[in-house]
């Protein structure tokens, strides 16, 4: 680690809290379909719709209401009012203008990282919503660098770091995903620290097999970044 002159971190579960919301929207949405079906399979059929749509859509909360109101309209087999649509649509803006919770050690991490090292954000999902969210969890002036992509693959954090002339040997990213911001860094010769978060959409999940062989730290709690990085 005594090489590393840039650290990136992921946003979402990593710098603040995001899916325990996408979790209790999930609930919420049970509510409104539950007159007209039963809901055992709501969760299975949502995150159907979720993946076949992120091509399209995209990640954010903007797909998943799309996905949420597809969702219900299929399960229903079309009986749902306007009225529950509308329903979906708002709990889709809850969402959005939901307040940001900064996890816990993160600003205290970030306070004794800032000035030794570079910082930056590496996150996914929509531009407008990722924007301001980084504006309004009140960090945006720790990092000089944000980044915000439509996935995280090992060509797209090799792009980023050719972009912006970074070193790989150099570059640490740190993340709740080992999908997403662990093993593409790894993949392309980077180093990253995971730092698992308690509620992991099952799109981030991957096999123990997937991570069998490559070199990566867990740490379970961000603040013991400062005395690693302190040197």
């Amino acid at each position: 680690m005594n090489q590393i002159t840039t650290i990136a971190f992921d946003a979402d579960d990593t710098l603040w809290v995001n899916e325990p919301l996408f979790t209790q929207t999930r609930i919420r949405l049970e509510k409104i379909v539950a007159p007209y079906i039963p809901i055992e399979s709501l969760e299975a059929d949502l995150y159907k719709f979720e993946n076949q749509n992120l091509s399209l859509f995209g990640y954010g909360i903007k797909g998943f209401m799309l996905s949420m109101i597809e969702t219900a309209l299929e399960m229903t087999n079309f009986k749902l009012s306007g009225r529950d649509v509308q329903q979906i649509i708002d709990l889709g803006k809850d969402m959005l203008q939901h307040p940001v919770e900064v996890l816990p050690g993160i600003t205290e991490t970030l306070e004794a990282l800032k000035g030794r090292y570079e910082l930056m954000i590496i996150t996914k999902g929509d531009l407008f919503d990722q924007e301001t969210k980084i504006a309004r969890s009140g960090l945006a002036h720790y990092f000089t660098r944000v980044e915000i992509v439509s996935e995280k693959n090992p060509t797209t954090y090799q792009e980023l770091i050719n972009r912006n002339g970074l070193d790989i040997n150099r570059f640490l990213m740190i993340g709740n995903s080992l999908k997403s911001d662990v093993l593409p860094v790894c993949k392309i010769g980077g180093k990253a620290i995971h730092i698992p978060f308690h509620d992991t959409w099952v799109h981030e999940r991957v096999e123990s097999h997937e991570a069998d062989g490559v070199e990566y730290l867990e740490l379970g709690d961000v603040r013991d970044l400062i005395p690693m990085m302190n040197h």
